[in-house]
């Protein structure tokens, strides 16, 4: 994405000082994590998994920081800055959404998997509608024979962003729950109607996992 020297100057102020906020606040935050067991279980077997989670919870992406995974970022203004704190948090970025270079970013992701890196897509972005579960993590996950590990988080205190998604930001010294799922297998050979059960499966478990993660927090 070809941006004016303006927005390449705001680009990098936001990342700079959208970094070290966010790595502020993170440090605040008390987790409770639940289903860990299911990605150790994983790693064990020789499997890469593909982290799958809803636009509106990406603070998930700062419990998993620094491991090395590729995710799916959009080609946008917005995605230029977020690809950049990604990038200081240990993560790999390829470009690309449902509305462009999707293909060219699930090819990418494909060969990232094949190479032993794990992968990470929000499942409704960039555009929603929210939570509803678009085809991408389906189409992966068959291509390249991995499994999906849905997660959510779910904070007990919190801003509201604005936007199509309405995302969550916690607010410091928060408590924050992170429920992981079981982990879904997609076959190579996806016969009719089997992707949009498989959309179905993964849409229902990341809303299981949203209440689970709400009843964590009141335990």
């Amino acid at each position: 994405m070809k941006l004016s020297r303006w927005r390449q100057f705001q680009v990098a102020t936001i990342a700079a000082l959208g970094y070290p906020l966010i790595a502020l606040v993170g440090r605040t935050l008390r987790w409770r994590v639940e289903g860990m067991h299911h990605l150790e279980h994983l790693c064990q077997r020789g499997r890469t998994p593909i982290y799958a989670l809803w636009h509106d919870r990406i603070l998930a992406f700062y419990y998993l920081r620094h491991r090395g995974i590729v995710v799916i970022v959009s080609e946008s203004f917005d995605g230029e800055w977020v690809a950049r704190i990604l990038q200081w948090f240990g993560y790999g970025t390829v470009r690309g959404s449902t509305s462009r270079g999707g293909r060219r970013a699930i090819i990418r992701l494909k060969r990232a998997l094949a190479d032993g890196r794990a992968t990470g897509i929000t499942v409704d972005g960039p555009r929603g509608p929210a939570q509803r579960a678009q085809p991408g993590a389906i189409w992966l996950a068959s291509a390249s024979g991995q499994p999906i590990l849905p997660v959510h988080v779910e904070a007990a205190r919190y801003w509201t962003a604005g936007g199509w998604d309405r995302t969550q930001i916690p607010k410091p010294f928060s408590q924050v729950a992170l429920a992981i799922g079981t982990p879904l297998e997609v076959p190579a050979d996806l016969a009719d109607g089997l992707l949009e059960a498989k959309r179905q499966e993964l849409e229902g478990a990341l809303n299981g996992l949203s209440k689970r993660a709400c009843q964590m927090l009141k335990v």
